[in-house]
C-alpha cells in the first residue's frame, strides 16, 4: 500500500485544520487505517484510527477535538483537527494494517510520508 498523506500548514491555536491520506496498491476497505504523529524531540504517538467497520479510537489528548473517517469509494483517510493546540504541533502520518494493534502499537505494516502541522499560539 502506498500512502500519501496531505493537508497540513501552519495554522494558529484554535483553528481547524484538516489531513487527507490517498492509498494506492490494495484494497482499502481490507485494511485498519490511522494516523500518528511526532513532535520535535518527542516519541511517537498514536492519534487515531478506523476499522474496516468504521469503529474509531482516539489518543486522550485529542478525543472531542480529532475526527477520524474513511471514504473506501476515494480510497482515503482523513483526520479533521478543531481547536487546535500548540501541543499538536508534529509531522503527522497515515499507517495502514489488516490489524489494529499494529497502528495502536505504532508498527503498521505500511506507513506514508509524513505531513507537517504547525500550531501557532
Amino acid at each position: 500500500v502506498q500512502l500519501q498523506a496531505s493537508g497540513g500548514g501552519l495554522v494558529q491555536a484554535g483553528a481547524s485544520l484538516r489531513l487527507s491520506c490517498v492509498a494506492s496498491g490494495r484494497t482499502f476497505s481490507d485494511y485498519v487505517m490511522g494516523w500518528f504523529r511526532q513532535a520535535p524531540e518527542k516519541e511517537r504517538e498514536f492519534v487515531a484510527s478506523i476499522t474496516r467497520l468504521t469503529s474509531t479510537y482516539y489518543e486522550d489528548s485529542v478525543k472531542g477535538r480529532f475526527t477520524i473517517s474513511r471514504d473506501n469509494a476515494k480510497n482515503t483517510v482523513y483526520l479533521q483537527m478543531n481547536s487546535v493546540k500548540p501541543e499538536d504541533t508534529a509531522v503527522y502520518y497515515c499507517a495502514a494494517d489488516r490489524r489494529l494493534h499494529s497502528i495502536v502499537e505504532l508498527s503498521p505494516e505500511y506507513r506514508g510520508q509524513g505531513t507537517l502541522v504547525t500550531v501557532s499560539s
